[in-house]
């Protein structure tokens, strides 16, 4: 057996260290584990964070079915009025959003129109960037939760995403949130995992680079063996949606999936205070009225579910959803059934403290800049009211002397 020295095993753990000071992966068993020994506090606000990845089409998401401008932009991908669910009268929903048009019916969900940053970027990567970092005008190497987690006590547990990537908007100058890859983490075992855990203990002469190193093996082997019955009970059940085939309506997916495993653990006690998920696919630049159509069904059926899953705990109250993507498309249709990469675009905010509503003014149609929609709602806005209201914390410490905000919680 080779013997690992603490320069070998800094080199086969300092890519995760790398990735921010305390970038860790999870196990359900450690999170299980957590939500046993030190339970979320009661009534603590939690925020799930949806990242639909790739440039969600916003015009054919949130339709403006009253303006012959989208109709004559868009020949080919637009859809008949009387098939759209209609929020007022102007806008209405995708034909395959119904469940979130029966949560907009209930008053739990906000959209934001307009939302983008200035001088909009085409780029998924650049664009993808400022929305991850809340830094539009320079470059920054922290995510804006991330900085939030720097103003936190050290704690893995505190942010987690669903993946086995670690998203930039969680990743600190300081700490880092963590990652639970969907299909569970393998860890070493016998006289391997043994040399792991010894050379993981602190030591006064360890370098930076290798504490952090250290402490997220640490974490790694943080697993216990007596919290399997958590593990193994199913993910809350949603009671007011149809049961069919002996499981709840509505499919299932990825998306689905990684929010079946937050509502478990929000269930448990996980002392998890943001969530992270996410969906690709939105770069529809051919055929989309029908891809795009299946992935917002997609996310509508699996926030629904979700929604009803938390119906059974008693963190119900206690959750916000974010939903955002990059940016919006191009008003005008290509020549291959799709758009292309534009600027603004609605944002989703649902649970059961939503004033439900619009917020933000509707960009018009008709007073485009170079062909894309206006920005009429930073998304810095939206971020600094998450911050102090759901997460009640200084908007500040993360996005400096921002001053914008958007009112859609009720107030306590």
């Amino acid at each position: 057996m080779d013997t690992l020295s603490r320069r070998k095993f800094l080199k086969l753990t300092s890519g995760a260290a790398a990735v921010g000071v305390a970038s860790n992966f999870l196990s359900l068993d450690q999170i299980a584990q957590a939500a046993i020994d030190r339970p979320l506090a009661a009534g603590t606000p939690i925020l799930v964070v949806v990242t639909l990845y790739g440039g969600n089409d916003g015009l054919n998401t949130v339709i403006p079915y009253k303006d012959p401008v989208y109709f004559s932009s868009r020949p080919d991908i637009s859809y008949k009025a009387e098939t759209m669910l209609p929020l007022d009268a102007e806008l209405a929903l995708n034909p395959n959003m119904a469940g979130i048009k029966g949560l907009w019916d209930q008053k739990k969900v906000a959209i934001i129109r307009g939302v983008g940053y200035p001088k909009p970027d085409h780029s998924h990567f650049s664009s993808m960037a400022k929305w991850q970092t809340a830094s539009p005008e320079r470059h920054i190497s922290s995510g804006w939760l991330g900085r939030w987690l720097d103003s936190q006590p050290e704690d893995p547990m505190v942010a987690i995403s669903l993946g086995s990537v670690l998203p930039p908007m969680l990743a600190g100058s300081k700490i880092s949130g963590s990652a639970l890859p969907l299909g569970g983490l393998v860890i070493p075992k016998g006289a391997l995992a043994t040399q792991c855990i010894q050379l993981s203990k602190a030591a006064r002469t360890d370098s930076k680079l290798m504490a952090a190193a250290a402490t997220s093996m640490r974490n790694l082997f943080n697993v216990s063996t007596n919290i399997q019955p958590i593990l193994k009970m199913p993910a809350p059940v949603a009671t007011d949606l149809p049961t069919v085939n002996g499981g709840n309506a509505g499919g299932d997916s990825n998306l689905s999936q990684q929010l079946d495993v937050v509502a478990k653990l929000i269930s448990a006690g996980s002392p998890t205070k943001v969530w992270s998920v996410s969906l690709g696919g939105f770069d529809t630049h051919a055929n989309e009225a029908n891809a795009q159509a299946e992935l917002l069904g997609v996310v509508s059926v699996s926030l629904t579910r979700f929604m009803s899953q938390l119906k059974s705990t008693s963190r119900s109250n206690d959750v916000t959803i974010m939903i955002y993507s990059e940016f919006g498309r191009r008003v005008k249709g290509n020549a291959s059934q799709g758009t292309d990469h534009g600027t603004a675009g609605p944002m989703f905010l649902i649970g059961e403290k939503i004033k439900g509503g619009f917020y933000g003014d509707q960009p018009s149609l008709s007073k485009l800049i170079d062909g894309d929609l206006a920005v009429t709602t930073d998304f810095r806005d939206v971020y600094a009211t998450v911050l102090e209201s759901v997460l009640q914390s200084p908007a500040e410490q993360t996005l400096g002397k921002w001053a914008g905000r958007t009112d859609f919680l009720t107030k306590v």
